[in-house]
């Protein structure tokens, strides 16, 4: 029980959310030579002309010729998918994860770090509460998912999450603030490592970490979410095509032996943004049970998920409404192992009615 999180929007078809999701096996990613298989339909969305690789009129195409056609569909699929992506109109919806006292929670995050709590539903029957909080309304910010699982008071957080980012117009006064509503202060305010930003660390009752910012006035004070990936390079590839997300700056820290990347639809001043770090050396984190997911905007889960293939993604929920209501996602693993989830843009902003 312990490990599970319950069906929403963003989180359907992970009633079971164990510690250790796999990373992307390489047979997952798309093969040039099986795509009739592992593809499928992407012919249909992205223009892939099928090759025939069987006898014609008593000729069999030569091996090399074989592989140089499949070869040069798969580019010109990849192309396709590649200038939808970039023309889809994405944002950054929320981002779900699991605490032990949900009326606990909200109060830290109202009282202490100024959220408001925009809407809140149980479900009895499946035994779990929802609360949704943020900086302003959900059609237009990102915010926070937060899944309460009856009588379920405690979570792993792994090694693998890293913290989320708030902008604040002054990061002491925020630190004061919080230290007199008896919240804990992980780092003091002052300047980030090896730059000037003024910054600090605080941890919320279930013990995730939050980086405060000092950054003037912002239409997204919730603006970062930090993941350790294992290989850089291969992350920021994949967001950028898969996901169509901007690399925004890259900052390498050998002193610290670390190097971040962020990744996002707008710049981090007016957007939240997702922080990429690789500590070097390291390839494997324990992802823990607490941290669930990101929800991103989609036109078309569809075309979504057959980009994802493409790119190296693992589809762990086939795009389609959710039972019951009409509200249309796909689910999908990047090769880290993290979960995202995406849901169409017209049937969020109808669940928002």
């Amino acid at each position: 029980m312990a490990s599970t999180i319950r069906p929403s929007l963003s989180s359907f078809a992970t009633t079971r959310f164990s510690g250790g999701i796999s990373m992307v096996n390489s047979s997952t990613r798309f093969n040039s030579l099986h795509f009739g298989s592992s593809v499928g339909s992407q012919s249909q969305h992205f223009g892939l002309k099928s090759c025939k690789l069987f006898r014609q009129e008593g000729n069999r195409k030569p091996a090399k010729t074989i592989v140089s056609m499949a070869q040069g569909s798969t580019a010109t699929t990849q192309e396709n998918a590649l200038e939808w992506v970039k023309s889809d109109k994405r944002r950054m919806l929320h981002v779900v994860y699991r605490v032990g006292d949900l009326d606990r929670t909200i109060k830290f995050y109202t009282e202490c770090l100024g959220m408001k709590l925009l809407r809140k539903r149980d479900i009895p029957e499946e035994r779990y509460t929802n609360a949704f909080l943020g900086y302003g309304p959900e059609d237009s910010h990102f915010v926070i998912e937060l899944t309460y699982n009856y009588g379920v008071d405690k979570y792993d957080i792994g090694s693998a999450f890293g913290h989320f980012g708030i902008a604040v117009d002054d990061v002491a006064k925020t630190v004061d603030l919080i230290k007199a509503k008896g919240g804990t202060v992980t780092r003091e305010p002052g300047p980030v490592k090896g730059g000037k930003s003024i910054i600090a660390f605080v941890e919320d009752p279930d013990g995730y970490k939050f980086e405060l910012i000092e950054r003037g006035p912002t239409p997204e004070p919730l603006c970062q979410v930090m993941l350790r990936v294992g290989d850089l390079d291969r992350a920021i590839t994949f967001y950028e095509k898969a996901f169509g997300m901007e690399l925004l700056r890259r900052r390498d820290n050998p002193e610290y032996k670390y190097t971040i990347a962020m990744m996002g639809y707008g710049p981090e001043d007016k957007s939240a943004v997702l922080e990429l770090t690789y500590n070097y050396g390291v390839t494997e984190y324990d992802k823990g049970n607490a941290y669930a997911q990101i929800a991103i905007g989609t036109d078309d889960v569809y075309k979504t998920a057959e980009a994802v293939k493409l790119f190296g993604g693992k589809i762990t929920r086939e795009p389609g409404p959710l039972p019951g209501i009409s509200t249309k996602i796909t689910a999908c693993l990047d090769p880290d192992g993290w979960k995202t989830v995406f849901v169409d843009n017209i049937d969020f902003l109808k669940e928002l009615e």
